[in-house]
Formats: C-alpha cells, structure tokens, sequence
C-alpha cells in the first residue's frame, strides 16, 4: 500500500508543494515579526524624548528605563541602554516619515530593510 502511495506522481509532487508554502509561510511571519519589531522600537524610541521634554527628566532616565525593562523582561535581550539610545536616535531620525504608521520595513532581495518610498538602506539584517 505505501509502494502505491509514494509512487503516484501526486502524492510525489505533495511533499515539494508542502514545503513551499511552510518556507513561503516562515518568510511572511520573519517579515511580520520584523516589521512589528521595528514599530515597536520606533514607538519606545519616540516615547522617551516626548516624555523627557514633558516630565522634565534628564538623559539618566534612560539608564533606569534599561534597568527596569530588563527585570520586567528578564528572557528578553535588547534593552540595554545602548539599545534604548539606538531607539531614540531611530525615532528622531525617521519622525516624519513614521507618523500615522507609515513606516513599513520589507526585505529586498538582499533582505535589507529598507524605506519604501525611497528605498533607502538603513543599517541592520533582518532575517
């Protein structure tokens, strides 16, 4: 019976069909993924300039932030001080090209993110 099954040309075909659509459906999820990310680090980036200025709090707040999320987020990386600086630095940089959600990230064929309207590179690997 299994001679039958794995020697039908459609049942040979199925196998390389299936594992398109998984690479096909793992790609759009690492891009969804990405793309989420890249909203939410611009978001925390804007968020602690905006609340600098208004609450009157200095660049030290920044350090407390890192050590908060870290504990609040103790099996997750990337909220280092360093990388909350990249944040507001990435906010500021793209503030108006951002606004509304308009800031999309898509990989090019080199898997590059890059900003649709221009396709500018901007730094950084995303898959």
């Amino acid at each position: 019976m299994t001679d039958l099954i794995s020697g039908s040309k459609s049942y040979q075909d199925l196998p390389a069909r299936l594992k398109r659509q998984i690479q096909t459906a793992q790609v759009r999820a690492a891009l969804s993924v990405n793309r989420e990310l890249v909203l939410l680090y611009w978001g925390i980036g804007g968020e602690i300039p905006r609340r600098q200025k208004e609450d009157g709090w200095g660049a030290r707040v920044i350090d407390r932030l890192a050590k908060d999320l870290r504990l609040e987020f103790r099996g997750m990386q990337g909220f280092s001080t360093r990388n909350l600086k990249y944040m507001k630095a990435f906010a500021e940089a793209w503030r108006e090209e951002a606004r509304g959600a308009r800031l999309v990230c898509r990989a090019n064929h080199r898997n590059w993110c890059y900003r649709t309207k221009t396709g500018r590179n901007w730094s950084g690997w995303i898959m």
